[in-house]
């Protein structure tokens, strides 16, 4: 099928079978035209908890599916494409996280969002890139915390917070890639942008970022903004959203050694195609167990409740 009839059959099917779709930001511009909920991680959990669909079809990569599936574990919920996975999920085994948890027996562990349900299950509290800092610091000062798996993201609330978290090395190899010295020659060629930047980059580009927030804080930083013209470090997914919020400026999108775009080759694997199949057939389906399940669910609640309480979320 064509582009338009697939967009057709699926939104066809999805209200048939009253299901929604869940888009990250990451995802190429077409699902996101289709999905009911673009968000970042935050965002799409918290449509994950409240849902009243009977199916969810999650177009991220596989934690984000899980993490629908621990808010809703009554419901389908489904991934076009089941192989979607992370880089830093994968960057922090279970196993050897629980070993490296046992070396802190008095420590809390905060887990960022892109983990899997056994790091979730092994957590005390999970965040996410926009929460992540005012959750630290509504913490008690004396409070051990290791934070897990994202040492770019964790070493930047450590010094944001002035805390001294023990960090799981971990990263995004997305974000990791990208060097100050490629925003500098942006900037050099466009220097009226502002740069904006995802805490999971090392600390040498945040150092050269005019902003450092999640995806969401960007776009809300970028449409509040007088200028008009910014580089963008993290996924280009994310400028599908800018650009439809803000016709009138300018984006230039960071590249990597041998790429002109910064892409998550993970989140690209969800397709239409795929997608309509998805629908049609319920597959590829995303289960876990109670008992995983019921061990995940405790962080990812208490999160959203702290968030609530904080007033970061209504």
């Amino acid at each position: 099928m064509e582009k338009k009839e697939l967009k057709e059959a699926i939104l066809k099917l999805k209200k048939e079978k009253n299901a929604v779709i869940l888009g990250h930001y990451y995802q190429r511009d077409e699902i996101q035209e289709v999905s009911d909920y673009i968000g970042d991680s935050l965002a799409l959990a918290q449509e994950a908890r409240r849902t009243t669909c009977d199916i969810i079809i999650f177009c991220g990569v596989h934690f984000m599916a899980e993490t629908a599936k621990i808010l809703n574990p009554e419901r389908k919920v489904l991934i076009p494409d089941i192989t979607a996975n992370c880089s830093l999920a994968k960057s922090c085994p279970a196993d050897a996280f629980a070993k490296f948890k046992a070396q802190h027996p008095d420590h809390m562990v905060i887990s960022y969002i892109n983990c899997s349900a056994e790091i979730k299950a092994l957590s005390d509290l999970i965040c996410t890139s926009g929460n992540a800092e005012k959750l630290v610091n509504s913490l008690p000062k004396d409070q051990k915390i290791i934070f897990a798996p994202d040492k770019n993201l964790g070493g930047y609330i450590n010094r944001q917070t002035g805390r001294d978290m023990v960090l799981w090395d971990g990263t995004c190899t997305v974000h990791d890639a990208l060097t100050a010295e490629s925003i500098l020659k942006l900037k050099l060629e466009h220097p009226q942008a502002k740069v904006v930047t995802h805490p999971e980059c090392n600390a040498a580009v945040l150092q050269v970022s005019d902003f450092i927030g999640s995806t969401k804080a960007m776009l809300n930083y970028i449409s509040k903004s007088d200028s008009k013209e910014f580089v963008v470090a993290t996924e280009s997914g994310i400028l599908f959203e800018m650009r439809q919020n803000n016709p009138d400026k300018i984006f230039y999108s960071v590249s990597t050694e041998g790429c002109a775009c910064l892409e998550c080759a993970d989140m690209k694997l969800n397709t239409l195609e795929k997608l309509y199949n998805c629908i049609k057939d319920e597959l590829p389906e995303v289960n876990l167990s109670a008992e995983m399940i019921e061990k995940a669910k405790a962080p990812i609640v208490r999160m959203l409740d702290m968030s609530q309480q904080l007033g970061l979320i209504k």
